[in-house]
C-alpha cells in the first residue's frame, strides 16, 4: 500500500517495498495506491481507502496489509481495527528482514536494540511480552493499563540491558581501531544502497567468501580483511558494511552506530552504485544522506560504478575511469570524485579501481611521511 503525497520517486519506492516483503519471505498479492495531499491523521488513507482495501483483502486472502510510509501508533491501531487484519509499516518491515539476516553477537545486538525501541513507541493495547498480538475481530481487547506498564517496564529494562551489552562492543571496536591507528593502517569501507554489489566486490578484491546474493540486505554484520596493493606497495584494511535504503529507520542508524562507525573512521570510502539501476541517482542521494547523518559526509570517496555486465552496448562507457559530482545531501554544495565502471561479477575494471585505490593509499602515506616522500622524489 502507498500513499502519493507528491514526492518524487514514488512508484520505485513502492517496488522496493515489495522486493523488501519478499526479502522477509512475504508474498505481496495486490498493490494499493492512492492521492493525498496529506495523511490523514486517523487512518492515514481515509476511511473509504481503507474499506477498499480491507475488501481487497478479504478478495486476495491476504493476511497482512503492508504500508510504504511509517504510521504513527495511533494510525497503525485504527488501521488493524477497522481492517481487522495485521497491519506494518516500511520501518518495521525492514526491522524483521535485520533480525532474520543478523548473524554475529554485535549484529543481534543491534537489530534487538531497534526492536526494542520501536516496540516502546506502540505499547498502546497491542503488545504483551514483547510478543505480537495476532490480528482479527474480537482480538483487540489488550490485557489493560496494569498490564500495559509492566510491559512497558520490561521494554525498559531490555533497552537498558542491550545498550551495555552494545557498549561493550563499542568499546572493543575502539580498541580495534586504535591498534589500527598505531600499525598506521590505511582503512577502506565499502558503502552503498543495498543490493548494490558491495559484498560481490569486496570477495573479488580480497578473494574472501563474505556471503553475498541478489537480494536486499544480504550483508548486515562488517567484515574486515587485508588487501594487498601491489603500486603503492603496501596492505590496506577493507570493511564490508551494511548496505543503505531510502528512509532507514532512524533507529536502526542509531542501533548501528557501532557497524557505521567504520565508515565515519575510514581514510577512504569506496561508495558502490548499481549503475544499471534506472534510479540509481537517487540511491546516490539517499547514500549520501545517511553518511551525513553517522559523520561520514567529508571521508574521501571513490565512486564504483558496479554491474558494467548488465549494461548494453550502447550504455557502455567510452572511458571506465572519470569523474563524477555528488551533491551535498543538506546543501547546494558539490564535490567531483574519482569514478570507476566496474564489473565484480565478471572482474572487468577491478584493475583499475585497485590502480584508484594504490593511489589513494600512496597519497596519504606520504602526507604522514613527507620527508621520505622528498627522498624518493
Amino acid at each position: 500500500m502507498g500513499v502519493d503525497l507528491g514526492f518524487p520517486n514514488f512508484d520505485a519506492g513502492l517496488e522496493e517495498l515489495g522486493l523488501l516483503a519478499q526479502t522477509a519471505g512475504m508474498q505481496p498479492v495486490a498493490r494499493v495506491v492512492c492521492k493525498r495531499k496529506a495523511p490523514d491523521a486517523a487512518l492515514f488513507v481515509g476511511s473509504g481507502k481503507a474499506d477498499e482495501i480491507k475488501m481487497l483483502a478479504l478478495e486476495t486472502g491476504a493476511t497482512e496489509v503492508l504500508f510504504d510510509q511509517a504510521l504513527s501508533p495511533a494510525q497503525q491501531r485504527n488501521l488493524e481495527r477497522h481492517m481487522e487484519l495485521p497491519v506494518n509499516d516500511r520501518t518495521l518491515l525492514i526491522l524483521e528482514i535485520f533480525a532474520q539476516r543478523a548473524r554475529s553477537h554485535e549484529g543481534k545486538l543491534q537489530v534487538e536494540l531497534a526492536r526494542l525501541q520501536y516496540l516502546s513507541t506502540r505499547l498502546v493495547h497491542r503488545w504483551s511480552h514483547l510478543e505480537r498480538q495476532t490480528g482479527g475481530a474480537g482480538l483487540r481487547g489488550g490485557p489493560g493499563e496494569k498490564q500495559i506498564e509492566l510491559d512497558k517496564r520490561m521494554i525498559g529494562d531490555a533497552i537498558k540491558r542491550t545498550k551495555e551489552r552494545l557498549a561493550k562492543v563499542i568499546r572493543q571496536r575502539q580498541t580495534q581501531r586504535r591498534q589500527r591507528e598505531r600499525r598506521n593502517s590505511f582503512t577502506i569501507s565499502l558503502v552503498g544502497y543495498t543490493n548494490a554489489g558491495k559484498s560481490t566486490l569486496f570477495n573479488a578484491l580480497v578473494k574472501a567468501r563474505a556471503y553475498a546474493a541478489d537480494q536486499l540486505f544480504a550483508t548486515l554484520d562488517t567484515t574486515t580483511r587485508q588487501l594487498y596493493l601491489g603500486d603503492a606497495s603496501r596492505s590496506v584494511s577493507l570493511s564490508d558494511t551494511v548496505g543503505f535504503i531510502r528512509d532507514l529507520p532512524h533507529g536502526l542508524i542509531d542501533a548501528f552506530a557501532a557497524t557505521l562507525q567504520e565508515a565515519a573512521d575510514a581514510d577512504l570510502l569506496l561508495h558502490v552504485v548499481d549503475a544499471a539501476n534506472p534510479n540509481y541517482l537517487e540511491q546516490i542521494e539517499q547514500v549520501q544522506r545517511v553518511l551525513s547523518e553517522i559523520g561520514a559526509a567529508a571521508v574521501p570517496q571513490i565512486l564504483v560504478f558496479n554491474k558494467l555486465d548488465a549494461f548494453e552496448k550502447a550504455r557502455r562507457p567510452q572511458l571506465l575511469v572519470d569523474m563524477f559530482e555528488i551533491k551535498d545531501a543538506f546543501s547546494d554544495a558539490a564535490t567531483r570524485v574519482d569514478r570507476v565502471f566496474v564489473s565484480a561479477q565478471t572482474g572487468e575494471g577491478l584493475p583499475l579501481l585497485r590502480q584508484l585505490l594504490a593511489s589513494h593509499a600512496s597519497k596519504v602515506q606520504n602526507e604522514d611521511f613527507p620527508q621520505i616522500a622528498e627522498a624518493v622524489a
